[in-house]
């Protein structure tokens, strides 16, 4: 019996600092959620109604449906039996009803507005990174076009090479034929072999 007594209580803290320390809520577990009076609402789905909701009044289409219901009411309330008439002749709901629609439709078109000027906002930030990401890039490609271009100044290109050889040929074919010289040892061997023999 004596332990189950011990286990039915109440586990008390121990110690000086365990009875002195404040009741914090824990760190490793969320904080219940609080009570709200007002009632919550998403603004990026609240946002995206509204600019359904301004993307339709600017159609034709709700031109042409609002035009067709304010004809059929002022039609139906000076034609119909006065008993069934609804709005008589200053028709004053039909004017409440059009300043109540116009009262929700301007601050749904403005924050319609607001939303596409946000977006807007971000894409001019984001091509202006982007521009000048293009021009440090072009820079830096010009900068190493134009290295390039003095380094290849001062390189012998085949070309180069080439036409010095061939003036280099010709130069060297002019003195033959003016000193009467074999300037080219492969000349000499073929023109006088013993010549080569007499001399080795």
């Amino acid at each position: 019996m004596a332990p189950e007594r011990e286990s039915n209580r109440e586990r008390t803290p121990v110690g000086a600092t365990a009875a002195t320390r404040p009741r914090t809520p824990r760190l490793d577990q969320p904080r219940p959620p609080r009570r709200r009076i007002l009632p919550e609402w998403d603004p990026e789905a609240f946002g995206r109604l509204s600019e359904k909701i301004a993307r339709f009044l600017g159609t034709g289409r709700f031109i042409v449906w609002m035009t067709v219901v304010i004809i059929l009411w002022v039609v139906w309330n000076i034609f119909a039996p006065a008993v069934l008439r609804f709005d008589n002749y200053p028709f004053i709901f039909l004017t409440l009803m059009l300043s109540l629609q116009a009262s929700y439709a301007a601050p749904l078109i403005l924050l319609a507005q607001n939303r596409q000027d946000d977006r807007d906002r971000v894409n001019l930030e984001q091509d202006r990174k982007q521009n000048e990401r293009s021009i440090a890039d072009t820079e830096y490609l010009t900068r190493e076009v134009a290295a390039l271009r003095m380094g290849l100044g001062e390189v012998a290109t085949r070309d180069w090479i080439r036409s010095e050889l061939q003036d280099l040929i010709k130069e060297l074919e002019e003195r033959r034929r003016h000193d009467g010289h074999v300037v080219f040892p492969a000349e000499r061997a073929e023109r006088s072999p013993g010549r080569d023999a007499e001399d080795r």
